[in-house]
């Protein structure tokens, strides 16, 4: 039985961060159940369905960030906040859907400068931002209150997305997300409104290592513009920063199993790490928990204290010194930041104090960057815990963008 303090504990570190923030206006804000949708070839990046969420007026952005660590914009203007389904590719590239949030400002029409937001660490489909208040409906809600148009993913399988989430795959949350943007452009034309392709990312936690991984694409893309990107606090070298960081005992043992086991289910489908989770974990069961079904309580109430209770001591000298398919598999997704051109500025943000995310991942990231010729810098947020890292985060952040525009 795990204790509420547990649970509490992995609540604020695993899954991203929910704003103490006002309901949205009542009659726009309930979400219908999600219905099918029939997948054809098309367009990628093609809205399948638009649904209007909520619409805020400047006085209701005010209050619905009233009791929020993160203010308003100082003269904030009014938002229109829909749930966007959409034609993208999956990871093995045939036709598919995702879902994700597009927020756009009420004043500011023409032009618009778009900010992908990357949202943090989850497990369940019902928690992610086109079906569920949050981080992913807060945060684009604040950038489009400062009149950008402010884009959500939820990433593959995650919302109304068929499958499983392939939690930690770069290739994949760049080609949702850039889809997204896609099918941004179609919904603002629709609604009177024009996007100017200049595109700013930042992203909090997985969000983070997904901003990365969607920057590096918008480098080579012939339509939209990377301006700047902002990541805080991702997991850019698993096998490197974070890994050691988890085997040393320098994170803390309730959200490192979290992550540990749902990167190792994640990373199974995807490069086929084991043939049966008896091989890694030391409850099989562990597996059954990242279908997309589960809540988070009960994740973690299906969970061991510490990693060491989690896998196998077989799959702990695995991880310790990976080699083949599973050094590949960290292979292909630890290099997020490494192999840019240059020409685009890359702030980093994280804390020396991040208990979930080890410091060094941001140090090593900006190392890659700055290898490849990138004006780079990380902004150290001081001795605050994962979810503080990101408040104290995004102000900086929605500065900058401004000053940026």
């Amino acid at each position: 039985m795990r204790t509420p303090m547990r649970t509490r504990v992995l609540a604020l570190a695993c899954a991203g961060f929910v704003l103490a923030t006002a309901t949205a206006p009542a009659a726009l804000a309930a979400t219908a159940a999600p219905a099918a949708h029939t997948v054809t070839i098309g367009d990628r990046g093609s809205i399948v369905s638009a649904d209007l969420l909520a619409r805020f007026s400047a006085e209701q952005i005010k209050d619905y960030f009233s009791d929020s660590p993160i203010a308003a914009p100082a003269r904030p203007q009014g938002a229109d906040l829909y749930a966007v389904v959409y034609r993208t590719v999956a990871v093995d590239g045939t036709p598919t859907t995702a879902s994700g949030v597009v927020a756009l400002p009420q004043r500011s029409r023409k032009g618009l400068w778009t900010v992908v937001y990357e949202h943090g660490t989850m497990a369940t489909k019902a928690e992610a931002p086109s079906v569920a208040e949050g981080e992913g409906r807060a945060v684009p809600l604040l950038f489009a209150a400062a009149g950008f148009a402010g884009v959500a993913p939820d990433y593959l399988g995650l919302g109304t997305g068929p499958g499983f989430h392939p939690y930690m795959d770069a290739a994949s949350e760049a080609t949702a997300s850039a889809d997204l943007l896609r099918a941004a452009r179609e919904l603002a034309g629709r609604q009177g409104r024009s996007l100017s392709g200049d595109v700013l990312v930042t992203g909090f936690s997985q969000g983070g290592h997904a901003a990365m991984a969607l920057s590096r694409t918008l480098r080579d893309d012939p339509v939209m513009r990377l301006r700047g990107a902002a990541p805080i606090a991702g997991p850019y070298d698993v096998k490197d920063a974070e890994l050691p960081a988890l085997l040393d005992g320098r994170l803390d043992p309730y959200s490192a199993t979290f992550y540990l086991a749902y990167w190792t289910v994640s990373m199974n489908r995807l490069h086929h790490l084991y043939d049966s989770p008896s091989e890694v974990f030391q409850d099989p069961g562990v597996e059954r928990l990242f279908d997309g079904g589960h809540s988070f309580d009960e994740i973690v109430a299906g969970l061991p204290a510490s990693p060491r209770d989690l896998v196998t001591a077989a799959y702990l000298e695995r991880i310790a010194k990976p080699s083949g398919t599973l050094l590949r598999a960290l292979e292909a997704n630890d290099a997020t930041c490494a192999g840019w051109r240059p020409g685009v500025r890359v702030k980093l943000f994280a804390a020396r104090g991040d208990r979930d995310v080890a410091f060094a991942n941001s140090e090593s990231c900006l190392r890659d960057l700055r290898a490849s010729g990138v004006k780079a810098s990380l902004t150290d947020l001081g001795d605050v815990d994962h979810r503080a890292s990101a408040f104290r985060a995004l102000p900086r952040v929605l500065d900058w963008f401004s000053g940026l525009r």
